[in-house]
């Protein structure tokens, strides 16, 4: 009697993978996109009065005047003396947000997902806080603020931008924090810390700095903005990180740059 082999190379399980993974990345995305939605659509219902929001806008311009930091226009003008400057940046803040946000995100989960899951955590904390900030801080952004010299380079040069984020569930009176550049910034760290490669590492570094330029670039951050977005994502992250039991110093560069791969007391390897 001859026993039936076991077929070679596993490939019934080989079989299962892509639709595994393909399930992971359609769960994890709908759950993102839940969030975002959710974000979005509380954010909108927040939106208070523009009476207050610029009077805070203002108090915001103090402020950085009296740190001797009201750059805006300055750090406009340059980009607005050639055009191709102006699309780049427009390009940058359009597209270089939730597409490339996105995308990496189908990358993590598939090759990396118990990283995926701490920078989905911190994109989860960090969002809730800054929905506190909108509700009683609203901000209205520079360029909607007259006399301070400021161009709306998306609407006057782009209508991308509205049709990725809806104006009915968009409040406009959002400037602090400034999540385009501390959600970029998670993706970045991401990115460093499970590519491979150098080139892929730059991207994980240049994308933030690009992004962080875009909102002053655009008129549609004051330069606080993405300092405080920032500060609230990495204080975010290093919760994400606390919960799943990674307790390291916070000025620990393992910390932030490098993926878990020795597993905590009690917990499997790679456990998110």
């Amino acid at each position: 009697m001859r026993l039936r082999s076991a077929p070679a190379d596993g490939s019934i399980e080989a079989r299962r993978a892509p639709a595994t993974a393909r399930l992971a990345v359609v769960r994890e995305l709908g759950m993102m996109l839940a969030a975002v939605i959710a974000y979005f659509a509380i954010r909108g219902l927040v939106e208070s009065g523009s009476r207050d929001a610029f009077a805070n806008a203002w108090h915001v311009i103090d402020f950085e005047r009296g740190l001797g930091i009201f750059w805006e226009e300055q750090l406009q003008r340059p980009f607005l003396e050639y055009s191709i400057l102006t699309t780049l940046m427009n390009w940058v803040y359009i597209y270089g947000h939730w597409p490339f946000i996105t995308v990496v995100a189908v990358w993590l989960v598939l090759s990396h997902p118990a990283e995926y899951r701490v920078i989905r955590n911190a994109f989860l904390i960090s969002g809730s806080a800054g929905l506190v900030i909108f509700l009683f801080f609203p901000v209205a952004p520079p360029r909607l603020i007259e006399g301070i010299g400021l161009v709306d380079t998306v609407t006057e040069h782009s209508r991308a931008y509205r049709i990725l984020q809806p104006p009915a569930l968009v409040n406009q009176y959002a400037a602090i924090p400034s999540f385009h550049f501390g959600w970029n910034l998670l993706i970045g760290i991401g990115i460093v810390r499970c590519a491979r490669t150098a080139p892929v590492r730059a991207i994980g570094v240049l994308a933030p700095v690009a992004m962080f330029i875009s909102t002053i670039a655009t008129a549609n951050h004051y330069l606080i903005d993405p300092v405080i977005g920032g500060a609230m994502a990495l204080a975010a992250l290093y919760l994400a990180e606390w919960l799943r039991g990674r307790r390291l110093s916070p000025f620990s560069r393992e910390l932030w740059f490098k993926p878990m791969t020795v597993a905590p007391p009690g917990r499997p390897p790679h456990a998110g």
